[in-house]
């Protein structure tokens, strides 16, 4: 059975929607301008941001308007708290399953928020196992994570397929270990030059239909 490796953030879920809404709450909450919004959502940087270093930008612009524990929340449970899945990727990954496909989620981040992340939107009942770069040790494109998720389910890493948001993370990690991928665009041009995924989709669900209707699992 060949694997199907898949990113978490921006790819399964939409990490950055979940985390604007999070952002947009905090403001109110502590009668902050809405102005703030871009700011917020420019520090975290898609969740690239390192989260010491986001607590520390907020605390410093919001020292005498917000308490700690409110800056510690909005980054631990605020974007966790608000995933959600979209029923055309609950069907995609249905289908895949149902036509002899093992996913497994490869993810970066913290174990607890990203483990709530899978378990909130209810990924734990679709999916064969996941990864988390935290619980391993290793963050991708590094080789063994995706080694890592492959052990998980005591299939070959070979035969897997990646797929993911991230050019750095996701693609250039597979193009290293020679396996196939495919990119979830989400309305952006592919712009690097090193390299290239197998190809390239609008979104996760135009991702695993390719995969899956491109390629026919061994018996």
């Amino acid at each position: 059975m060949p694997l199907l490796l898949l990113d978490l953030d921006n790819t399964l879920i939409d990490r950055d929607a979940a985390f604007r809404d999070a952002a947009a709450a905090f403001l109110a909450e502590h009668g902050l301008p809405d102005a703030d919004l871009a700011w917020v959502t420019a520090v975290d940087a898609g969740g690239y941001t390192p989260r010491h270093e986001v607590g520390a930008a907020l605390t410093d612009r919001y020292e005498n308007a917000v308490p700690p524990a409110a800056v510690r929340a909005l980054l631990d449970t605020g974007a966790a708290d608000r995933v959600v899945l979209a029923p055309a990727t609950r069907e995609a990954l249905e289908k895949a399953r149902a036509g002899g496909w093992t996913p497994v989620i490869v993810t970066n981040g913290r174990t607890v928020q990203q483990e709530a992340k899978i378990r909130n939107t209810r990924l734990d009942r679709l999916v064969q196992g996941w990864v988390v770069s935290e619980a391993v040790g290793h963050k991708k494109p590094e080789p063994e994570i995706f080694h890592a998720a492959a052990a998980t389910v005591g299939l070959a890493l070979p035969s897997a397929c990646v797929i993911g948001d991230s050019p750095h993370a996701d693609i250039a990690g597979a193009e290293a270990l020679g396996l196939r991928s495919v990119w979830v665009a989400n309305g952006r041009a592919w712009a690097q030059d090193a390299y290239r995924p197998t190809y390239i989709a609008a979104d996760v669900t135009a991702a695993i239909d390719h995969v899956i209707d491109t390629r026919t699992p061994p018996e």
